[in-house]
């Protein structure tokens, strides 16, 4: 991992967790209460950037697994591989903290709905994405299968978005990407995009750690000796 590398993913990290730091600070003392879902309803500001930053991981994954498809280059297997693990760790707060909103909301943990139905259908497939990685002898074999998966995947969330709209569902409508422009007070609005802010900043800052990780892992594997690097030996890590 070079040195600027090492540094600039250092530097996103505490940036992001300051960031991160400033939102809880935030939504426990700075936003106001929503009229109608009360408390609860500040889990929206961990939920819905959590849910952004997965879906911009995944669309990563996808973009990067086009062009390794196309120019074999590795350094572009890295980039998926490396935004997959991070897409899956923030669909893993989305759906932690969907049930935790859902059981005050909706009576229940988790009910079959369209957009959780989806988000977990996300999750599994990508999980699967690692698993064909691992799945073949044949490790270039495996990243070509693995970028499929990461591409056909990356479907599912235009569907995740619309399908509040067009099936029936529990789930909330949109309150921030509509054609007629937000519905959130001021308040509401700056501390949504601060979670973004601060998601997108410890996103990219593990992008780059798993990033440098992998290449250390390539290079161990082309020297022979891929188990002397702990956690490295393939899937999530």
């Amino acid at each position: 991992m070079s040195r600027n590398l090492r540094w600039s993913a250092l530097v996103l990290g505490m940036l992001g967790t300051a960031g991160a730091l400033a939102l809880h600070w935030m939504v426990f003392f700075w936003v106001p209460t929503e009229r109608t879902m009360g408390v609860v309803q500040r889990i929206f500001y961990i939920h819905v950037p959590a849910a952004w930053v997965a879906f911009m991981a995944f669309g990563i994954v996808a973009l990067a697994s086009v062009g390794y498809l196309w120019l074999k280059d590795e350094r572009l297997d890295r980039a998926a591989v490396s935004a997959a693990e991070g897409g899956m760790v923030f669909t893993s707060v989305v759906l932690l903290t969907g049930p935790l909103w859902g059981k005050v909301a909706w009576g229940t943990w988790w009910t079959w709905e369209p957009r959780l139905t989806l988000t977990l259908l996300l999750w599994f497939i990508y999980l699967g994405y690692f698993l064909v990685r691992s799945a073949t002898e044949n490790p270039e074999r495996g990243k070509r299968f693995a970028a499929v998966v990461g591409i056909v995947g990356a479907l599912d969330i235009p569907l995740i978005h619309v399908s509040v709209q067009f099936f029936r569902s529990l789930h909330p409508p949109p309150v921030v990407l509509k054609p007629e422009g937000p519905t959130l007070d001021s308040e509401m609005l700056v501390t949504l995009f601060v979670g973004l802010g601060a998601f997108t900043l410890l996103f990219f800052s593990f992008f780059l750690f798993r990033y440098g990780l992998e290449y250390a892992r390539n290079q161990m594997v082309r020297r022979g000796t891929p188990s002397e690097v702990p956690g490295l030996s393939g899937g999530l890590s």
